[in-house]
């Protein structure tokens, strides 16, 4: 049974108000990107990822983008080891990528992780201790002064075994647990580790701000990460770095107040994959910025391929809503929906503005390699005729009039709900093939020749034949070839209509110099009747039009 009383706050709150992010409302500058999937991402995996896969993923890590890389644990276990070696004996690190190794602040756990760091060019040593009242009141036993302790003491042996290697590693250090700690107790043991390393402006130290159990609102985070912002020793010499989990599911709100708060930096993984809920998603964060206009420093322009890479690699799957990546982030199935996006998209083909306003599209899919034909208008049930014509348009050159535009909008969510699925392109083409273009049943004409009269009307004589097998030749006159037809027609047989439409255009898309005509006629009732026709000869598409439309009457 649940049972609420038995919860409480479990965060604290700065000393002193902390609320200078409030006054920002965006993001300016993307901050540095540290991927921990291989770390932290692949410790939540049921399967954890293989040696060979995980240099594969590393490589795909380089290539969109991570100048900063945490590899592992390499103290915690033999594959870890053996991954960090070989990254290093295959010179497999870009000169311009820093790898990070995570080891606690145990002496025998520091030294095996310089082992595994010999001959690494360029690195960072992440340390940590747990800080929070629960770790140090439940798992330590051990009051404020002996955890600092713990910090100060790991500290102290990274700095002398990065100077006994005779290298400049750079140094960072977690309160693991922040969220969970009291600020100005997170503060003091910050400063007393960065009292041991002494940063520099050309060696500059990180303090992590983990996030471990997201115990609070996004707002709380930014004015705790605020708080050591503006009271950190060495400020102008410490990468204030964030690294948020997502149990309350505000990771990335959280990633984005404390940036708002004066953090630097953030660690994070593709697609939020972590343990429990996950981490904070690197992708999300970095489109948000894109789509404000602010360069995110990230290569997703072919967003599916690493989604299918990242599946590959570890056994997850893409929620199809994730955003920016999932499957269906793009879709619309809606017909309001459909329908602004088609004439937003017109707009821009005759305008050609400077920024990207489309309705229900945040970003332009094109820019991480997505398509409007397949993920953007969508067909089913709830769909209208503002989506499929422009699926017609877009994929088959056609431009149906208005109000034909909603008779197939009808006729494809009518098969749509009749078979209880969504519409590909193909079959929506079919679908207007079969209903609308063509028709030579029950009405067919064989034949048709025009004469010019002196007072510039056209005159038809139409060969026809009716669905009972009744051919008639018919003569007629119309201020048009098409209205001469149709006034044969109706004489011929005693049709009752109104001819009400009529639109051609080339088919541009087309292999050959084929031409398609659209017909629309009114019934005595005020319904309309739709056809078309496609040919090379522009005035028998329209004949064959109208014949369809009769025929659908």
């Amino acid at each position: 049974m649940m049972n609420y009383r038995k919860y409480q706050k479990q965060y604290y709150m700065p000393p002193v108000e902390c609320n200078d992010w409030v006054k920002k409302d965006a993001i300016d500058k993307a901050p540095l990107w540290c991927s921990v999937d291989l770390r932290d991402g692949n410790q939540a995996l049921v399967i954890p990822m293989d040696l060979d896969t995980k240099i594969e993923f590393f490589k795909m890590l380089c290539e969109v983008g991570f100048k900063e890389i945490e590899v592992g644990f390499p103290a915690a276990s033999e594959t870890e080891f053996v991954f960090l070696r070989r990254l290093i004996e295959e010179n497999l690190i870009p000169d311009d990528v820093t790898v990070q190794v995570l080891t606690q602040a145990r002496e025998h756990i520091i030294k095996r992780t310089f082992e595994a760091l010999k001959g690494c060019k360029n690195a960072i040593v992440h340390v940590y201790n747990s800080t929070s009242f629960a770790q140090r009141q439940q798992v330590f036993k051990k009051d404020k002064e002996h955890i600092k302790q713990i910090a100060v003491d790991g500290a102290r042996l990274l700095k002398e075994l990065t100077e006994e290697a005779g290298e400049k590693y750079r140094f960072e250090y977690s309160p693991e647990s922040f969220t969970g700690t009291e600020p100005e107790y997170a503060l003091e043991v910050c400063n007393a580790v960065l009292d041991v390393w002494k940063p520099t402006s050309d060696r500059k130290a990180i303090i992590n701000l983990p996030s471990t159990v997201e115990l609070s609102m996004p707002h709380v985070y930014a004015q705790q990460v605020e708080y050591l912002s503006k009271n950190l020793k060495y400020r102008d010499n410490v990468m204030l770095s964030l690294h948020p989990h997502n149990d309350r599911g505000s990771g990335v709100a959280d990633a984005e107040l404390g940036v708002l708060a004066g953090a630097d930096r953030v660690e994070g993984t593709l697609f939020g994959n972590g343990e429990r809920t996950g981490n904070v998603d690197i992708i999300t964060l970095a489109m948000n910025l894109y789509m404000q206009g602010t360069d995110p420093k990230m290569h997703f322009d072919n967003m599916p391929e690493i989604c299918r890479k990242y599946e590959e690699f570890t056994g997850m799957e893409v929620n199809p809503r994730s955003p920016y990546c999932g499957k269906l982030v793009f879709a619309a199935f809606s017909g309001s929906h459909q329908d602004a996006i088609a004439k937003g998209m017109h707009w821009r083909e005759e305008k050609d503005p400077d920024h990207w306003t489309v309705p229900y599209l945040p970003i332009d899919p094109t820019d991480i390699g997505r398509s409007y034909d397949k993920d953007v208008i969508r067909i089913n049930s709830q769909s209208g005729k503002g989506g499929v014509g422009y699926v017609l348009e877009t994929n088959y050159d056609l431009i149906l009039p208005k109000k034909m535009r909603e008779a197939m909008g009808y006729a494809a969510k009518d098969l749509s709900d009749h078979l209880h699925k969504e519409l590909q392109p193909d079959e929506i083409f079919s679908l207007f093939k079969e209903k609308f273009e063509n028709i030579q049943e029950p009405l067919s004409v064989h034949g048709v020749h025009f004469r010019q009269l002196d007072d510039g009307q056209i005159e038809a004589s139409v060969n026809a034949k009716n669905g009972s097998g009744d051919y008639r030749v018919t003569v007629a006159e119309g201020n048009g070839r098409l209205d001469a037809v149709s006034n044969a027609l109706k004489k011929a047989y005693g049709f009752e209509y109104q001819l009400s439409t009529y639109q051609e255009h080339a088919l541009s898309k087309s292999s050959s110099s084929n031409a398609i005509a659209y017909v629309g006629i009114t019934k005595p009732d005020g319904t309309q009747a739709w056809g078309a026709a496609v040919d090379p000869d522009i005035i028998r598409a329209s004949i064959d039009a109208l014949i369809t439309a009769i025929n659908n009457r």
